[in-house]
């Protein structure tokens, strides 16, 4: 099939959790007869399915999917190795489909992938270690405000409630006595493929209703044991996510299963926020929708010249 737009379209369908990026995915695959590729960083990890709402076999079986459950929670899979794994991929992908379709709402991840990283020296490992130290010990608070010290100017860009992304930058600022900011920016390689974005969003009501009802399918799927079966492994980064830390707290008796449930929901309505901020951000993203998604992107493309053949 061809198309009636360059070689080498990558379609991102992007949006807070829940929004529904996976539908209108397979919805755009199938109409441009393209395959998927995963940008949620979340559902790399074979060994986590219903806490990550992973897409179910129907909806695999849809269209053709990628780097989705192809690592181990044991793997070290950092975002720049996401990168150069999914650039591989799309070489490959390229070679035989004029568009690909890229969904999810690590917004790092799809910045990395579609614009690419900036780099930075490498971190003193007893730096990095005094700054987990420092979260461990005094809280998110602690490193909040020493980067405001060190890095005023990220301070006021960066998702402050995210400890992965403050201890990664307070370890490049200790390392090399040099503000994070001072690496942003700087000129990356281009990429050869147009990237197009489309994005979700609605009203905060529908979003959050969707939220607690994804949650409540979770725990009715056996999030609770899932979670039971990966305790022994829940200091690993990829067990620090929404859905089971809750868990894992019920599981050491510090909350009821109830106040687990309802602090899941009121997490992943935080990280919705955070995402949507996040996306907000960007520039040139296409947006749709709640209301008929489907025919809001597909005229959008049609706009831009993008049409099956």
């Amino acid at each position: 099939m061809t198309l009636n737009s360059p070689n080498n379209t990558l379609i991102s369908v992007l949006g807070a959790t829940a929004s529904g990026k996976t539908s209108l995915a397979i919805q755009l695959a199938n109409w441009l007869n393209a395959p998927i590729v995963s940008a949620d960083s979340r559902q790399f990890y074979r060994e986590m399915s219903i806490g990550t709402a992973v897409p179910s076999s129907d909806e695999l079986a849809q269209a053709a999917h990628y780097l989705i459950q192809h690592k181990s929670i044991q793997d070290t899979y950092t975002v720049g190795d996401y990168a150069k794994e999914a650039l591989t991929l799309l070489d490959q992908l390229f070679a035989e489909n004029p568009v690909v379709i890229l969904v999810g709402g690590s917004g790092l991840y799809i910045q990395a992938l579609t614009q690419g990283l900036d780099e930075f020296p490498e971190v003193a490992p007893e730096h990095k270690t005094y700054v987990e130290a420092l979260w461990k010990d005094r809280g998110i608070e602690a490193l909040q405000k020493l980067l405001r010290e060190l890095d005023p100017e990220y301070a006021k860009t960066v998702d402050l409630q995210n400890p992965m992304r403050l201890i990664r930058a307070l370890s490049v600022c200790l390392s090399c006595k040099q503000p994070y900011s001072h690496f942003l920016g700087k000129a990356k390689p281009a990429r050869n493929f147009k990237n197009i974005a489309l994005g979700i969003e609605g009203p905060r009501t529908w979003l959050h209703q969707r939220i607690n009802l994804r949650v409540d399918q979770m725990v009715a799927s056996g999030l609770f044991q899932e979670a039971a079966s990966l305790y022994e492994h829940r200091d690993l980064n990829a067990l620090k996510t929404v859905g089971y830390t809750e868990v894992f707290a019920y599981m050491n008796g510090l909350i009821s299963e109830a106040q687990a449930i309802e602090d899941i929901k009121t997490n992943t309505r935080r990280y919705a926020k955070r995402q949507g901020t996040w996306f907000r951000r960007q520039p040139d993203i296409h947006w749709v929708t709640e209301v008929e998604p489907q025919l809001q992107a597909i005229s959008a493309l049609q706009g831009l010249g993008i049409t099956p053949a």
